[in-house]
């Protein structure tokens, strides 16, 4: 088992297709295996055999494909790394995944060359201009690795939120049924466009963008830094039919000034994830671009999808049902399930789970135990079975004893109609414990006061779970897949 062979198999079947867009240039699946035959030769070129980590620093463009799929065709294990990554980031992914090859762009060799100094990797320069003449001279590989189905294909670096950053392996096996389920949700063809606008080194782009697209034997069309304007023009231009995204990239798009002169009628399924979208947020969406919303749920630990609503069965503001193969509880502090309706920690149970933290038996345990991966997410469940986050354990506020939810404040927030984003976080009380504050930006043109926002918020909540401040800010902090960084907001109170 190999999830390469996934290439070859459309590669053989739909050899003339494109098979990746990025700008005016084209590959088709017959070129994208070819070229990763080349990458193959190359990385055992340098001494890579079968379960050697291989670094991999490169933005959203062709070569990440390229090279992705000739590490996993060698045998090698995939360490897929932030571009963005400082040299002592670099220098920890390296170390700690024991990486004997990194390849970078060749615009951030700074810090990737400064951190590979700690470690025993070596550094192959990637770039447009002499890359292709260094495959050229690779021998082919034309086979693909036997690989075991709980054999490490990808590590995948957590955000490290609490702590350095944990590498969560990911099986063949576990990938290749996550990507079928993907393909299966999102109902992709050979005839679909794929935006390939999330981070390829990040999960969520990984298997429902790249991974699904050569799956199905579609087109995905790369960008490789998310700007609302130059990605509706890739929509436009390239026909797009499929569009995965996270919450932020659907709010750019709905503040961009000229949203509405773009021809999206093409777009047939939006999937939306990696944080919480706002009910208020994807039902403007759809009823500005007349394309249903799809959210679903899962962390890089889970490969990353656990949950999804489905075009037949769907509930705004959910993460829907559990994916086939995979189970839910929620459990309390005591690990004993709660009730409909109540609140408790989403621990998950299937194939997606990750075979455990790499070389880190300590915070495996902690994560999964009795065969339950423990999310660290606060949710409930109706009484029809779809299940709703609420928020992170870690940044529920307790309020004088009373348990406050961000989620719920923040969905309040994104209802008043100058609000564009919103974060909630809870700040050090000397009384109360804690005390609930809201972090805002407004909508292009829009404007609001911090006492009007607390005055809104205080009218529609509970008395103890309105945010006794408000701050106004031009942008919220995010991470690389867009995600709003509570930390730093938090950092900055």
């Amino acid at each position: 088992m190999n999830i390469a062979l996934n290439l070859r198999r459309s590669a053989a079947q739909y050899a003339g297709r494109t098979a990746l867009r990025f700008g005016a240039s084209a590959q088709t699946y017959e070129d994208l295996e070819r070229l990763s035959r080349r990458a193959a030769g190359l990385v055992r070129a340098h001494g890579i055999r079968p379960g050697d980590r291989v670094g991999l620093m490169l933005p959203n463009v062709p070569e990440f494909a390229v090279l992705y799929f000739g590490i996993l065709r060698a045998g090698g294990i995939v360490v897929p790394m932030n571009p963005l990554l400082k040299e002592a980031e670099v220098a920890h992914y390296l170390t700690d995944s024991g990486a004997r090859l990194l390849f970078v762009w060749a615009g951030f060799r700074e810090a990737a060359e400064a951190g590979v100094r700690f470690s025993r990797a070596t550094t192959v320069l990637v770039d447009p201009d002499g890359f292709p003449g260094v495959l050229a001279g690779s021998p082919e590989t034309a086979e693909v690795a036997d690989r075991g189905g709980d054999d490490t294909a990808v590590i995948l670096y957590t955000s490290g939120t609490t702590g350095r950053p944990k590498g969560a392996e990911l099986t063949h096996a576990g990938l290749g049924r996550n990507i079928d389920i993907a393909v299966d949700l999102m109902a992709i063809g050979a005839d679909d466009v794929v935006f390939g606008g999330l981070p390829l080194f990040h999960v969520f782009g990984q298997t429902c963008s790249l991974n699904a697209a050569v799956r199905a034997g579609a087109c995905l069309t790369l960008l490789p830094r998310f700007d609302p304007a130059e990605a509706f023009e890739v929509l436009v231009r390239d026909r797009v039919t499929v569009f995965a995204g996270v919450p932020t990239m659907y709010v750019a798009f709905l503040n961009h000034p000229a949203a509405t002169a773009y021809d999206l009628s093409r777009l047939r399924v939006c999937v939306s994830g990696g944080a919480a979208m706002p009910v208020e947020v994807m039902t403007r969406f759809e009823d500005t671009f007349a394309c249903v919303v799809l959210e679903g749920y899962g962390l890089s630990e889970t490969s990353p999808i656990a949950s999804f609503n489905r075009a037949d069965a769907r509930r705004p503001g959910s993460i829907g049902t559990p994916v086939d193969g995979v189970e839910f509880r929620l459990v309390d502090d005591d690990g004993k399930d709660v009730l409909p309706g109540e609140r408790g920690e989403i621990v998950v149970r299937g194939h997606n789970v990750m075979k455990g933290y790499w070389n880190d038996p300590s915070q495996t345990r902690a994560a999964i135990r009795d065969g339950w991966f423990h999310t660290g997410d606060i949710g409930r469940r109706d009484e029809d079975g779809f299940h709703y986050v609420v928020g992170r354990k870690k940044d529920m506020i307790i309020r004088g004893g009373y348990n406050v939810y961000p989620r719920e404040i923040e969905e309040v927030l994104h209802s008043h109609p100058a609000v564009g984003e919103a974060a909630v976080v809870g700040v050090a009380h000397p009384v109360h414990g804690e005390e609930v504050i809201a972090v805002v930006s407004l909508r292009p043109h829009s404007t609001a006061t911090p006492e009007e926002l607390r005055t809104y918020a205080r009218d529609r909540v509970a008395a103890y779970k309105y945010p006794r401040a408000v701050r106004i800010v031009d942008e919220l902090p995010k991470g690389p897949t867009g995600k709003i960084l509570k930390r730093e907001i938090r950092a900055r109170m």
